[in-house]
């Protein structure tokens, strides 16, 4: 699913314009992406949880060289479902 197909799934399901639907979506992820990057997590029950995680800085190898290198830190963005979502996963497989 794209961006494009949240805006239409809102337009077509709220009433809104297309325009308005789009605003909304990118309201949505702008304010995610401004929570995350201010190191808050995001909790939405029956969904899941989206959190930033540090990843220290760390040695590797060069699989093609076998020379060590240092790997630098960074953050990461994990997501953990909730049971509900889960279920709701394992029971549409069915």
């Amino acid at each position: 699913m794209t961006k494009a197909d949240l805006v239409e799934n809102v337009y077509l399901k709220t009433g809104f314009s297309k325009k308005e639907s789009a605003e909304i979506v990118e309201m949505v992820f702008d304010i995610m992406k401004n929570t995350l990057e201010g190191g808050d997590k995001i909790k939405i029950a029956g969904f899941g949880n989206f959190v930033v995680k540090d990843k220290a800085t760390r040695r590797g190898r060069n699989p093609q060289t076998g020379e060590e290198i240092e790997i630098s830190s960074r953050r990461i963005l994990t997501f953990k479902p909730s049971q509900v979502l889960k279920a709701s996963l394992n029971d549409s497989e069915g």
